[in-house]
């Protein structure tokens, strides 16, 4: 096993591990809630986030350049101490932003776009990523990738799969300028390598063994839930998981709904992370073990139940806050209520993790999930 990895149980292809980093040890399967501009939508502060047992969070270098500006965030010691977060922080590259703005213009270098802020010009590469992310200070990195919308066009996501794997190594070589090889991964921020080709197997297998035949700590799965369906995305996941190294974690990049987190863990991911539970929070969608709940819903303006009488967060167990109350926040637009539904989704999310990890280490991952997902009706 890598010094950052350390692989507890298998079952079947389900795989219960430590990922080690800077900052402490992560339980995996891990779900990474999203900070996108250093902060969770839906006034949920850090203090929050701890009490739902997040272990690690992402923040977002787009957006992060942009504003504060990651010199600045240097200048206060890094995202950790300008967030007042303690545990780790992943922080992605930065392409999936800005491959996903309309105007742009793509060289064999990097980037070059115009700032949804102000339209002010801004030039993005495989040197200054790494660069940005080593100022916000995060405990893994990834490296530079190009991410192209998930359209049948073998060419042009080709083309993006040569790009990735240039851009890899010269992402490698960026990270290993300011910490040498020769420091431990425990003592040093670790970066991870991507893997591209969309839903092409042949750009798959070009990108997967060219990319982790470099020295990366870790490795992921991007070009994922972007327009696919989840059939798709399955496929994919069915046929290249298994050929990522057994001995590093794996990660799926920004999946996603609590069904594909259990069909992903059984194909042998061990990393995710996604907006969905929050976002849909702030439209009132609840997730629960007894299934999604609308709350918008007029069925629930008189219900006296808590959202989830399994759920042990603050929302649910402690304030036993009802849904009709919930409801009622909701439907006249108070921030109070983003909060208390954003609150219950990381939660509701850590929970289901946790669960995932015992019953891998169990042994019996494959029924329990099967019985989980009849529950949900699907």
């Amino acid at each position: 096993m890598s010094e950052n990895f350390e692989l507890k149980k298998i079952d079947g292809k389900a795989r219960a591990g430590i990922l080690k980093t800077q900052r402490g040890e992560v339980l995996t399967p891990v779900f990474m809630p999203v900070a996108t501009r250093g902060a969770i939508r839906g006034a949920v502060g850090f203090d929050d986030l701890e009490k739902t047992e997040s272990q690690i969070c992402l923040g977002n270098t787009y957006h992060l350049y942009l504003r504060p500006g990651d010199d600045l965030v240097a200048k206060f010691g890094g995202l950790h101490k300008f967030m007042n977060w303690n545990k780790p922080i992943l922080t992605d590259s930065g392409g999936f932003q800005v491959f996903s703005i309309q105007k742009k213009k793509i060289t064999e270098e990097g980037v070059f776009f115009n700032s949804h802020i102000d339209g002010k010009r801004f030039y993005l590469d495989a040197e200054k990523s790494i660069d940005i992310q080593h100022n916000l200070g995060a405990d893994i990195i990834m490296a530079f990738d190009e991410c192209p919308p998930n359209v049948p066009n073998f060419h042009k996501i080709r083309r993006a799969v040569e790009k990735t794997t240039r851009w890899a190594k010269k992402s490698l070589e960026q990270h290993f300028k300011k910490f040498p090889r020769e420091i431990s991964q425990l003592e040093r921020p670790q970066i991870f390598g991507i893997i591209q080709g969309g839903c092409f197997p042949v750009l798959r297998d070009q990108s997967m063994k060219e990319i982790t035949n470099m020295d990366f700590d870790g490795f992921a799965l991007g070009g994922l839930a972007v327009g696919e369906t989840s059939e798709a995305m399955y496929k994919v996941l069915d046929e290249m998981v298994g050929k990522m190294p057994e001995n590093k974690p794996r990660y799926l990049m920004g999946v996603g709904t609590p069904e594909n987190l259990l069909e992903a863990v059984e194909r042998g991911i061990d990393m995710f992370d996604c907006v969905l539970p929050m976002r849909n929070a702030r439209h009132g969608t609840l997730y629960t073990w007894e299934g999604k709940i609308r709350l918008g819903n007029a069925k629930y303006k008189a219900d006296e139940q808590v959202l989830c009488s399994k759920c042990k967060c603050e929302v649910c167990a402690n304030k036993k806050l009802s849904r009709a109350y919930l409801h009622h926040l909701y439907r006249v637009e108070e921030e109070l209520g983003k909060r208390y539904l954003t609150i219950h989704n990381i939660a509701f999310y850590q929970q289901l993790m946790q669960e995932v990890r015992k019953h891998i280490l169990a042994g019996d991952y494959s029924e329990w999930k099967k019985e989980v997902l009849e529950s949900w009706g699907k």
